[in-house]
């Protein structure tokens, strides 16, 4: 159980009747529906996980949650995302998911933080809660949680999804493994899809972030077996969970007993995903070319080729009339399928410029010493050309 203190925390009559649900449990009861409206939780997005906890969260009571999020909410995200509505495309996460939070439960107190999590705010806003919940999707954020929940104390009920699979588990926790002791290093950058790339079940985040709301009302309530020192792994495509032992590892950087991360670092360089990399290799920048570039020479009549790195499915959701499809991680294998002499110059893209870019350096040093990457990809076209493309 994790230490919440209730001193001066009271029930109103009309709590009780909300509660009753709660209160006819022994598990829960009085003393741990006071102890729910004493608790605070820190939710790390309000997307696909972030939906169904920030719901049941509030739901079930939890006194006080706070919500950190600086997106808008998209046309894509309602296939999952069932916080926000069709009205609010276009308008802030944080307002749409506020709204929603106030209507289930009038009790509890929202902390709206408009802002992206960083290595300089991350302290200040986690100490101040007594749980996290990360319900992100990238490895840069993931890594930053961790590391500022073990320096401050703060359990870390960890979620992830990815097309049919998920996973869950408790970090943090006295005695407990962190994540960095199931995951010590990143995945070199564009190993990993995102779900953007990838595709998510819309349900999957339902099923994920309600049980990641589980864990929290778990460790809230000091009932049940909590997932400390477990990975819950999830298939929906066969309906498996499978549960995983993760020891705490003695030599971890960050909670081992030796620790050599003792303050947070820039995750986004620590994951490769910051230009930052790029001033490493100041010699050999990658060479590109925006998309008012490309239509600026396209009008011209100028005969560029364009290679799409993309997977197969993603040419069919959105494209640019490419000359040629290879997906990047068949680059390799299939560079002699490249229609094109290595002397011309051509222009590599993908959805986000993240993997084109990789693919462009990759051909520069195989002698295609004239491509370009696209910068930004299929997105930025979307956005700044023509928005009859579809964003995905």
């Amino acid at each position: 159980m994790i230490s919440i203190s209730t001193t001066g925390v009271e029930l109103s009559s009309k709590e009780l009747r909300r509660y009753q649900r709660h209160l006819t449990l022994p598990e829960v009861g009085i003393v741990g529906q006071k102890r729910l409206k004493a608790a605070s939780v820190l939710l790390v997005g309000v997307g696909g996980l972030g939906s169904p906890l920030a719901l049941y969260l509030a739901a079930a009571g939890v006194g006080r949650l706070g919500l950190i999020d600086f997106d808008v909410v998209e046309e894509s995200n309602l296939q999952r995302q069932v916080l926000h509505g069709v009205k609010d495309v276009g308008r802030s996460k944080l307002a749409s998911a506020s709204e929603r939070i106030r209507d289930i439960n009038e009790y509890v107190t929202l902390d709206l933080h408009d802002t992206r999590l960083t290595s300089e705010n991350a302290i200040d806003l986690i100490s101040d809660y007594d749980l996290v919940a990360d319900g992100t999707d990238n490895f840069p954020t993931r890594f930053l949680v961790n590391d500022a929940c073990v320096f401050t104390g703060t359990p870390n009920v960890y979620a992830s999804i990815f097309r049919f699979d998920g996973q869950l588990s408790v970090f943090g926790m006295p005695d407990g493994p962190c994540y960095r002791c199931l995951y010590p290093e990143p995945p070199p950058p564009g190993l990993v899809p995102s779900c953007a790339e990838g595709g998510v079940l819309g349900v999957l985040p339902g099923l994920v972030g309600t049980l990641q709301a589980t864990e929290v009302i778990k460790l809230i309530l000091g009932i049940g077996d909590a997932l400390i020192g477990k990975l819950l792994l999830i298939d929906a495509l066969s309906t498996t969970f499978r549960t995983l032992t993760v020891r705490k590892d003695e030599n971890c950087p960050v909670c081992g007993e030796h620790p050599t991360i003792t303050s947070l670092i820039d995750y986004e360089v620590f994951c490769g995903f910051s230009t930052a990399r790029t001033v490493e290799r100041e010699e050999q920048p990658v060479p590109e070319m925006t998309v008012w570039e490309l239509r600026a020479r396209r009008d011209l009549g100028d005969a560029l080729f364009v290679l799409d790195v993309r997977k197969p499915f993603e040419a069919e959701i959105a494209g640019l009339g490419a000359d040629q499809l290879i997906p990047v991680e068949e680059l390799a294998d299939r560079l002699d399928e490249i229609r094109i002499n290595p002397d011309r110059e051509f222009v590599v893209h993908c959805r986000t410029g993240v993997r084109s870019a990789r693919a462009v350096m990759y051909l520069i040093e195989r002698g295609f010493t004239r491509a370009v990457n696209l910068r930004g990809g299929i997105q930025a076209w979307s956005e700044d050309i023509d928005p009859t493309v579809l964003k995905y």
